[in-house]
C-alpha cells in the first residue's frame, strides 16, 4: 500500500508514521484498529459531543473539543456554550464509520465522549466511578476495588458494566433512565462511592486530595454534569498504545490493562462486543442512594476549602 491511500470516503494520509516515540504503533495502526472496531465502538460515541486527544508531528499531545475549520460538512457537529470561557463550542459527533476515520486521520488518538447527547449534554445516561490507583500501584489493587463498586452496586439494587481505562485504572459504567435529574446523578455516585469505600476503607478511599489517600485506590466520583470519560474500545496515548477494553467482572483477575493495544485488542474480542453484551438496561436509582449522596459534600468544592484551610494553617505558623 501506498502512503497514501482513501477509505470509506475517506482519504489517508502520512499513515506510515509513528504516533509517538514510544507509542509502538503507527497511524496506519490506528486507522486499522479504529476501523475494526468501529461497528462496537461507534455506538458509544453517537449522538455525543466528542472531545479529542490529537497528537500532530512536532507539538505536544491536546485535547480538542472545537472542530477545526476545514472540518468537512459531512461530519456532524453540535454547538454549545462554554460558560468557563464564554464562547460557543463546535464538538464533532461521531455517528458512523466515515467520521471515526476521518477523525482518525488527523492523529485522534483518544475519545473522550460527553455522558449527556447532544441536546442535554448534562443530563448522563450513565453514572460512572473511576477508579485509580496510588503512584506505583498495582491493577491487582484496582481490580479488588472494582468488586468492593460492584458488591455497593448489588447492595443498593443496581448492575454496571466495567472496562479498563486505558491507562492503570478502571471505569464501571451504570446506565440509567432519565427519572433523576443531574445534581442527585452525582448526588448518587458520590453515595456508591462512599458505600464502595465503607467495605474496605483500607483498600479505597474518596479522598479529593492527593495527599489523603494514604497509597489507597480513589474512587472517583466527579465523573457528572458535563464530564466526558474514555469510551469503550478507544486507544489511549500511552506507552505501545493500549486501549479501554470492556471486560465480563470475572475476567478482571485474570488481565493486565497492557493486554489491550491497538494491536491485540481486535483479536482478543473473539467477534464479541462485551460493552453491549454486559451493558444492562437503564436502571432507576434509588431514593435512598440520592438521600445519602445528597449529605455528601461535592469533592472539588470540598478539595477547595481543604485547601484554603490548610494554606491558611501553614500561614499560621510561619508567623
Amino acid at each position: 500500500m501506498s502512503a497514501g491511500e482513501q477509505r470509506g470516503g475517506v482519504d489517508l494520509t502520512n499513515l506510515d508514521q509513528p504516533l509517538s516515540p514510544d507509542a509502538g504503533a503507527t497511524k496506519r495502526d490506528l486507522v486499522d484498529y479504529l476501523d475494526a472496531v468501529a461497528d462496537r465502538m461507534v455506538p458509544g460515541l453517537a449522538g455525543r459531543p466528542l472531545t479529542v486527544l490529537r497528537v500532530l508531528r512536532g507539538r505536544a499531545p491536546f485535547m480538542q473539543k472545537n472542530v477545526p475549520k476545514y472540518t468537512p460538512e459531512w461530519v456532524r457537529t453540535v454547538a454549545i456554550w462554554a460558560e468557563a470561557s464564554h464562547r460557543e463550542v463546535h464538538y464533532p459527533v461521531c455517528d458512523d464509520r466515515r467520521t471515526l476515520l476521518w477523525l482518525a486521520n488527523q492523529r485522534a488518538v483518544e475519545y473522550h465522549p460527553a455522558l449527556g447527547l447532544a441536546d442535554d449534554i448534562y443530563r448522563p445516561t450513565h453514572l460512572v466511578l473511576d477508579l485509580d490507583p496510588p503512584a506505583g500501584g498495582d491493577f491487582a489493587a484496582v481490580v479488588h476495588v472494582a468488586h468492593l463498586v460492584r458488591q455497593a452496586l448489588e447492595d443498593s439494587g443496581l448492575a454496571g458494566a466495567v472496562k479498563t481505562s486505558g491507562a492503570k485504572g478502571i471505569h464501571v459504567f451504570v446506565p440509567i433512565d432519565d427519572h433523576a435529574a443531574v445534581e442527585d446523578v452525582a448526588a448518587a455516585t458520590r453515595a456508591l462511592a462512599a458505600r464502595a469505600e465503607a467495605l474496605d476503607p483500607a483498600s479505597a478511599t474518596t479522598a479529593f486530595i492527593v495527599e489523603d489517600r494514604e497509597g489507597k485506590v480513589f474512587v472517583d466520583a466527579t465523573r457528572a454534569g458535563g464530564a466526558t470519560v474514555a469510551a469503550a474500545y478507544s486507544p489511549r496515548l500511552r506507552p505501545g498504545t493500549p486501549v479501554s477494553f470492556p471486560l465480563d467482572w470475572s475476567d478482571l483477575d485474570r488481565v493486565s490493562p497492557t493486554d489491550f493495544t491497538v494491536h491485540t485488542a481486535f483479536d482478543a474480542l473473539a467477534g464479541r462486543d462485551p460493552w453491549a453484551d454486559s451493558m444492562p438496561a437503564a436502571q432507576r436509582l434509588p431514593s435512598d442512594l440520592i438521600e445519602q449522596g445528597r449529605t455528601i459534600p461535592v469533592a472539588r468544592v470540598a478539595a477547595m476549602h481543604e485547601g484554603k484551610r490548610r494554606a491558611r494553617a501553614r500561614r499560621a505558623e510561619k508567623d
